[in-house]
């Protein structure tokens, strides 16, 4: 089964390329493969190896290992990097672990405790891949003098007429080009991600049975690593004490309607839990206000929005970031790209106007640009605060 394609390189039209798009044998390519210790990571791995390149595996511990070691599902942690270890000393090539937990602190997980009690939803995932695996480690690979660095994320690079594009994965349902958006055309040309064409991940359980993998069905993890059990605010309340401080919950007017347990407790487009039933029409969390421990709600049209800021753009477009641009726009992972007007406001900000205007749209979320009616991701930026229309 190939999970890649061959990509043409015209300085080399007259040497045979590998799977990998370089001009010489497997053998002789030495690629780094970024494992999780999850199945996608390892069966890129383990595929690598059998197709004959100088695999080498290396496994980031991002954070506590004696509190993770009984987690399930998570990444780069306890039992994770033991069975990133088991593929690699099944299958036969080097592995080794590297202590990250630092720099994945101060990179990513203060951050992410600093934008929650800002009153914004971060997405830690996005920062992690920007500045720990696509920065970091990839440097590391380089040190270690690969030709590239391999993933197991679903999303297709390809080389077009400028050079290296990133795409969709071919499965929609995988898709991880959200959480991708700021790698750069520099990252791009060094990355391979070999099960983006794949067409589900029923292909990439069955592959890891071929390979006589013991993670085949070990579960997807389904919350951020260091959030066990997706509760967000007990993780902030153990980084930042007395971040949960009770508040007032008020109208659109300024007017008491409850008062809440802690901002931190609280999303843009939140419905349950507010403790106001009783009062007439829905009301959901159109804003919060951290300086004021406030909690705005309102009705569900008030969390229509139409003008989205963004900042700290990365661009993966041929031409120049500059003037209007007819964009889809991706506002959540879990939404798909709607028509857009992107306008460039600086070297890396941006406004984007929605077409038809979106709920639920937050600062600290990723908004992900891609071309009208492609696959082909463009860039996005990160959303700085909301506005109506």
């Amino acid at each position: 089964m190939t999970l890649t394609t061959p990509i043409p390189l015209a300085e080399a039209r007259d040497i045979p390329l590998n799977s990998l798009g370089f001009a010489k044998p497997p053998a002789e390519t030495r690629v780094v493969v970024a494992m999780s210790g999850g199945v996608d990571s390892s069966v890129v791995a383990a595929h690598l190896a059998a197709e004959g390149y100088d695999v080498i595996g290396v496994t980031l511990q991002l954070y506590d290992h004696g509190a993770a070691l009984a987690k399930k599902g998570a990444c780069c942690a306890g039992q994770d990097i033991h069975d990133a270890r088991r593929v690699a000393e099944r299958v036969g090539f080097p592995h080794y672990v590297l202590d990250y937990e630092n720099k994945f602190r101060e990179s990513v997980i203060e951050e992410f405790a600093d934008a929650y009690l800002a009153g914004a939803t971060p997405v830690p995932c996005i920062r992690c891949n920007e500045r720990v695996k696509f920065r970091d480690l990839l440097e590391t690979a380089k040190d270690l003098d690969a030709d590239c660095m391999a993933t197991g994320h679903y999303i297709r690079r390809t080389v077009g007429a400028h050079g290296p594009e990133l795409h969709m994965a071919a499965d929609p349902q995988r898709d991880q080009s959200y959480f991708l958006f700021s790698t750069t055309p520099e990252q791009l040309s060094f990355l391979r991600f070999p099960l983006g064409g794949l067409a589900s991940k029923a292909e990439t359980r069955e592959m890891a049975t071929q390979y006589g993998l013991a993670i085949a069905d070990k579960p997807d993890s389904q919350d951020i690593c260091f959030v066990p059990n997706g509760d967000y605010a007990s993780v902030i309340e153990k980084l930042r004490p007395g971040a949960a401080d009770p508040g007032e919950i008020v109208d659109l007017d300024g007017n008491v309607l409850a008062t809440h347990r802690g901002v931190i407790h609280y999303t843009i487009g939140q419905r349950r839990g507010l403790g106001i039933g009783g009062l007439g029409d829905p009301l959901y969390v159109v804003r919060l206000d951290p300086d004021a421990r406030r909690v705005i709600v309102g009705p569900k049209e008030a969390l229509r929005t139409k003008i989205v800021p963004v900042t700290e753009v990365n661009w993966l477009g041929d031409g120049p970031f500059e003037g209007e641009i007819q964009i889809s726009a991706r506002i959540r992972s879990t939404r798909p790209p709607r028509p857009a007007i992107l306008r460039a406001t600086g070297s890396n900000r941006a406004e984007i106007e929605l077409l038809d205007p979106e709920e639920g749209v937050s600062p600290g979320q990723a908004c992900v640009f891609y071309a009208p009616d492609s696959t082909r991701v463009l860039g996005g930026g990160w959303i700085s605060h909301r506005r109506g229309g």
